[in-house]
Parts: structure tokens; C-alpha cells; sequence
């Protein structure tokens, strides 16, 4: 069904940017780049599917049952995502909210041309229908002599608002922190949504520049038509390889500084936070649980807990939970049964979706939703699509949002701060402050 070819690639860096200037011909793109991030569980340095040959397109009725036939019945790789209100097809929910950007709920497509890049190679894994051309577009991308698209409509001066304002925020998370009181919930993800509007932004340039700023270890780069996602996200949902399932969940986030010393003392402060430890571990539980459903008797383990990771911008707090499901177990219904991501929901899980609901403002969509793939033996990877741009381009609609859990001990103040710091390299790239960072020291990616 597909041909294999493999090239030795000199210039790694340069050949990822003619890779994605070459890909802006097309309606389906999904590019998925790992930033060299050191990944005990990763599959490739980066990933490209584009070309539609199929596809599924819907809303979140029956959502994951005809995603389980889509997949059964091709058999092949398969890129896309699931947007967080698919929720509404798990669990008995609505979502009412605004909705400024007009994503379908779910959307997957097949490609003809995937390339995927491992250290100096490319490997060219095409549908034997388009094999004769793996030759011509090596040579055709490795030339970099395409036109590449101009950027003279670009919104020069982009005006970020605010769906809901501080003194609104604070009402709101007093009135979550009302429901924990009570013994409605424990934790909750409350977002809220900065966007712009009557805005053009060159999507791959500004992709580029957040992930210049950010290298995170699950960056994407999406299009579906005139839709983009421009995804620095650091968290990864739920990976399957064989009988094998992980989940990292991402809880608990700390400012980097400029000076060695200090930023060793914000590693060690947040390792030692009991808020964030709390919020963590809670969150923990509630994915052991959610594995629990479709894992092998006492598979469930906790391989990290709590363990502080330094990024570009932030340091988080990451702890990784695997099972082993059974032989034969459908892809689709193991999402399906720990879908939406504890990290970005709260606990218990269905209580709090609903609490968000009515708290928030706007329309997840694609935000706290997936971005990933299937594979033909029935592996998967997805990450969380978080520290991310939105955009119609069709609607000229900007958007990203960011959010933080609120647990018994959240001050609304802080909160908001943190809030903040998640959507600093968005802000930047938005409003052209987005600058390659001069590194003055390393930290190591783990403490």
C-alpha cells in the first residue's frame, strides 16, 4: 500500500524549512516536530503527512464511533485531531459557549505523502499511487527553488482583547473555588481566551517564530483549509506502542530567570510547592483511573512523579503513568475511554466539565483538545494542544487561550499571573516581539 525510501539529509534545519514551505500547497497538513527533545518514548524528530486521499470530518455526535470505522476500515497511517468537545459525546454535556473559530469537533484525514525525519534521514512513505514521485519531490524540497507565499496582507499591528477581564476572572475562580468548597469537585482547568479579530497573520511564519521562541517537544503545525493551529505544546495526552499505553500529564508551572542560580532555585521551589505537588498528584490519580478502564489487571504504574522539566519559557512539573492493555484493543475506544485529558479537565472528571462550562466564556475547540496519529498497526501518539495560536483565516479570527487548575488553595492572584506567563510567547509572537533568543546558559531538560 505504501513505498519506503530513504534519504541522507546534510542540513537537517534547513531541510525542515523547505519541508514546511513546501507543504503550503496543501489543504491537509499535520507537521509534528520534537525540538531534539530527549524522549524516552519518542518515534521520530519530526513528522509530515499532507495530501488528503480520505477523510472524516464531523461534529461531536457519534463522533468516536465513526472514527472507529474511519481507522478500521483504512488500516493506514491517519493525522488529525480531536477537539475537547468531543466531550459531548463521551459523557451526557453541552458546549454553549462562543465560539469565534469554527473548527469541525474532529477531523482526520489519510495522506498520500508522509515524510518523517530521524537524525540525518528522511524516510518518503507514500501510497503506492503516488510512489513515482518520491524522487521528484526530494530533489524538488531539498532545492528550496519553490515559490514561497508572500506576506504583504499580514495585520501589521495585531490588537489582542480579552474575552473576560481580571476583576471578572477573579468573580469567576471565587465562584469555582465556591463548588471545592462545597465538595462539588477537587481541581478544575479554568481558561480563559485572549483573541483578535479583522486579523491576517501568515500562519507558517508565525508558527515558526513561536516554536523559535519555545521548542517544545510536541510543536505542530496544522491546516485544514483555511484553519491553522500553530501549536508550541509541551505536554503529550496519550501514546500507544504495542500493548503499551503512556500518559504524561502536566501540572504545575514556574517562570524561568535569566540568571543560572535563580533559575535552579525556581526548579527547586516548585519541586517543593505542596499546591502544585497536590494539583499534580491529583491529577495523577485521576489518569490511573482512567487507564484503569481498558488496562491488564495491575498494570497500571506510575513511572514519574512530579518530576520538574525546563523548557524555553517555563519549567513544569510532568509525571508519566503507562498500562498494558489487551491484545486486540481498539485505538479509538482506549481514547475514547480516558478522553478529554485529566490535566485539562479536573476531578472528578464529568463534575468538573460541567462546572467549566458554565464558568468559561468561550468554546474550547481545538485548545485542550489532540493533535496526532494512528498508525497501521494500530499505535497512536497525540499530544495536548496548549500554548497555542488558532486561526480562520476565512473569519480573519486569532485566537489562544490559557488556563491553570484551581484547587482549594488557589489564590486568584496567582493564578492570573500564571495565566499570563502560559500566554507570554503567544502575545509576543502576535504583536512582533518574538525575537531568537540569545542562550547565555544550559540547563539540563530534567532535574
Amino acid at each position: 500500500m505504501r513505498k519506503t525510501v530513504s534519504f541522507q539529509v546534510s542540513e537537517v534545519s534547513k531541510f525542515k524549512n523547505a519541508l514546511l514551505e513546501w507543504a503550503r500547497q496543501f489543504d491537509e497538513v499535520v507537521w509534528m516536530d520534537s525540538n531534539a527533545h530527549a524522549d524516552t518514548y519518542g518515534s521520530f524528530d519530526a513528522l509530515l503527512a499532507v495530501d488528503g486521499l480520505t477523510s472524516i470530518i464531523t461534529d461531536c455526535e457519534n463522533a468516536f464511533e465513526n472514527l472507529r470505522e474511519y481507522q478500521s476500515e483504512t488500516r493506514d497511517w491517519l493525522f488529525g485531531y480531536l477537539s475537547y468537545d468531543l466531550k459531548n459525546d463521551v459523557e451526557a454535556l453541552q458546549s454553549n459557549n462562543f465560539d469565534g473559530l469554527h473548527f469541525p469537533d474532529l477531523f482526520f484525514f489519510q495522506p498520500k505523502k508522509i515524510i518523517r525525519i530521524t537524525g540525518n534521514s528522511a524516510e518518503f512513505i507514500y501510497l503506492n499511487m503516488v510512489d513515482d514521485e518520491i524522487e521528484s519531490d526530494f530533489e524538488f524540497i531539498s532545492s528550496g527553488n519553490f515559490p514561497r507565499e508572500g506576506n504583504n496582507s499580514v495585520t501589521q499591528d495585531v490588537r489582542i482583547k480579552l474575552r473576560i477581564f481580571k476583576d471578572e476572572y477573579f468573580r469567576r475562580i471565587d465562584r469555582m473555588l465556591h463548588h471545592i468548597h462545597r465538595g462539588d469537585i477537587y481541581e478544575a482547568n479554568f481558561c480563559q481566551e485572549f483573541y483578535a479579530e479583522s486579523t491576517r497573520i501568515d500562519p507558517l511564519q508565525t508558527y515558526r517564530k513561536l516554536n523559535t521562541i519555545s521548542k517544545a517537544p510536541f510543536a505542530t503545525f496544522l491546516k485544514l483549509n483555511d484553519k491553522y493551529l500553530l501549536s508550541a505544546s509541551p505536554e503529550r495526552y496519550l501514546k500507544k506502542v504495542g500493548n503499551k499505553v503512556i500518559s504524561r500529564p502536566i501540572k504545575g508551572t514556574a517562570k524561568r530567570a535569566s540568571k543560572p542560580n535563580d533559575d535552579k532555585s525556581l526548579i527547586e521551589d516548585l519541586k517543593n510547592d505542596v499546591k502544585e505537588r497536590a494539583e499534580n498528584i491529583m491529577i495523577v490519580d485521576l489518569v490511573r483511573n482512567d487507564l484503569s478502564k481498558s488496562a491488564v489487571k495491575g498494570s497500571v504504574t506510575v513511572e514519574e512523579l512530579c518530576e520538574v522539566y525546563t523548557f524555553e519559557q517555563v519549567h513544569q512539573m510532568i509525571s508519566t503513568i503507562t498500562s498494558e492493555v489487551p491484545e486486540g484493543k481498539n485505538p479509538v475506544e482506549l481514547i475514547r475511554e480516558t478522553f478529554p485529558m485529566g490535566s485539562m479537565t479536573g476531578a472528578p472528571k464529568v463534575s468538573a466539565m460541567k462546572i467549566i462550562e458554565t464558568l468559561e466564556s468561550s468554546k474550547r475547540g481545538l485548545y485542550s483538545g489532540a493533535v496526532g496519529y494512528f498508525t497501521p498497526d494500530n499505535d497512536f501518539d497525540f499530544n495536548v494542544v496548549i500554548r497555542s495560536i488558532l486561526y480562520n483565516a476565512t473569519e480573519k479570527y486569532v485566537s489562544y487561550a490559557v488556563g491553570g487548575a484551581i484547587t482549594a488553595k488557589a489564590i486568584p492572584e496567582k493564578e492570573y499571573e500564571e495565566c499570563l506567563l502560559k500566554a507570554k510567547a503567544m502575545r509576543e509572537v502576535l504583536e512582533g516581539g518574538a525575537q531568537i533568543p540569545k542562550k547565555k546558559f544550559q540547563i539540563p531538560s530534567v532535574i
